[in-house]
Parts: structure tokens; C-alpha cells; sequence
């Protein structure tokens, strides 16, 4: 078996430090952020682990149903999707803003809750099948 799912598990574990940390330091904009690459690095360790040679998407929404994965995984999902681009460039935010400034506690709570589920769940598969 390619065990190289390990790799992206372990490192969306670590990003889960840097997320708090973030979120801790207020600095909103980057802990949404994080929080989808946790959950992107968590989404494709439980594709290499069910087999799957390349997850080449960023898009969460994509992976998952990649994976047949829907219910509260896509849900979160669906929304974790929104911070990719828009908590990095402000070009992406509607009124060209600082993304640092156009992004607060409430959805950085938010995003590292959404982030913490998905990896726990994709955690959970591979432990108990590996």
C-alpha cells in the first residue's frame, strides 16, 4: 500500500497547531485560510489512502465528491472553499480589501471547528482501517 497518506495526514495535523495559533494571535484572515488547507491536506490523505493516485484539485467540494463523500463533510466544505482565494488576495474580495481586515473571530472560530471535523473524520476511516 502507498502509504504516503500518512505524510498528508500528519501535516494537516500540524497545520491544525498553526491554525490555533493563528486564530490565538488574531489573525483571522490566515486561520480561515489554513483551515481549508487542513481540510484539503485531510480530504486527499483519505483519497491516497482508499487508493487514489493523484487528488490534483484544490477545490474541497471537488475532492469530495471525488471521494462519494457528502453530508456534513460537504457542507463544511462548501464553505471552507470561499477562504482558498479571498483571505490572500484583495483582488478577490468584492470591494478590493485587505483581506486581513475584511475577516473576523467569527468565522475564523468557524473554519478551524469545520477544518478539526473533517480531519478527524478522514482521521478516523484511515485509523480504523489501516
Amino acid at each position: 500500500m502507498n502509504e504516503k497518506f500518512l505524510s498528508w495526514l500528519e501535516q494537516a495535523a500540524e497545520d491544525i497547531k498553526w491554525g490555533d495559533d493563528s486564530l490565538a494571535s488574531g489573525h483571522y484572515a490566515q486561520s480561515c485560510f489554513i483551515a481549508q488547507q487542513i481540510a484539503e491536506k485531510s480530504l486527499k490523505a483519505l483519497g491516497f489512502f482508499r487508493g487514489y493516485d493523484l487528488l490534483k484539485s484544490h477545490s474541497l467540494v471537488q475532492i469530495a465528491k471525488e471521494l462519494k463523500i457528502n453530508g456534513e463533510i460537504e457542507k463544511a466544505s462548501r464553505r471552507l472553499d470561499l477562504y482558498y482565494i479571498s483571505t490572500r488576495y484583495p483582488d478577490a474580495l468584492p470591494d478590493a480589501g485587505v483581506p486581513s481586515h475584511y475577516f473576523g473571530i467569527e468565522q475564523a472560530e468557524e473554519a478551524m471547528l469545520m477544518a478539526k471535523m473533517i480531519h478527524e473524520k478522514c482521521k478516523h476511516e484511515i485509523e480504523g482501517h489501516s
